[in-house]
């Protein structure tokens, strides 16, 4: 504190608090005369015509610094909790929509496959038999399983007749299998 007049003034302190404070000037390796004064620095904040010690202003800039990092730390905290509050409120939302989604595409496969047991178990003529498919050849067939007709020779070729009644049945759309009559070269329906 160079360059500034003292003045002296006597207190009177609790036995306690005095002991206390020089206590405390000891441990910090100064004077309880530099810690009082650093102590009205405190209440009074800059009194003109006072210098400043390095040991105050540092004592300053410790304080700013741990009101700085609480109030840091306390809104690091808060924020970080409102972007999990949001994420979270974000993946619910899109849960939600995923479980509307899938509501709707199960809906349209309920709607689709009804669609297709009434085609199949519906015809035109109520009252007469159903249409008799008539017999193919290699390029009907192919044409008929949306196949091409070297596809078709090779699977007849190499599967046998009850695997390659189950693979055209599953291209066909009525459900039906074909097998291959050697007295006539033709693909007969088999239902």
């Amino acid at each position: 504190m160079t360059g500034t007049q003292r003045e002296s003034i006597n207190f009177k302190l609790p036995k306690t608090l005095a002991a206390a404070l020089r206590k405390a000037a000891r441990e910090r390796k100064t004077t309880a005369t530099s810690l009082v004064i650093q102590g009205l620095h405190h209440i009074l904040g800059d009194v003109p015509g006072t210098e400043v010690s390095v040991e105050i202003r540092l004592a300053q800039l410790e304080e700013e610094f741990f009101s700085f990092q609480e109030s840091v730390v306390g809104t690091s905290n808060n924020h970080q909790e409102t972007r999990l509050t949001n994420v979270e409120a974000k993946l619910e939302d899109l849960s939600q929509r995923l479980a509307r989604f899938e509501g709707a595409l199960i809906q349209m496969q309920s709607s689709i496959n009804a669609s297709r047991s009434r085609n199949k178990s519906s015809y035109p003529y109520q009252n007469s038999a159903p249409p008799k498919l008539e017999p193919k050849n290699l390029e009907q067939l192919a044409m008929r399983l949306n196949t091409s007709a070297s596809t078709l020779q090779e699977k007849h070729t190499t599967l046998s007749q009850k695997d390659f009644e189950l693979w055209t049945k599953e291209r066909d759309l009525s459900d039906y299998s074909w097998r291959f009559n050697q007295k006539d070269k033709l693909y007969h329906p088999v239902k």
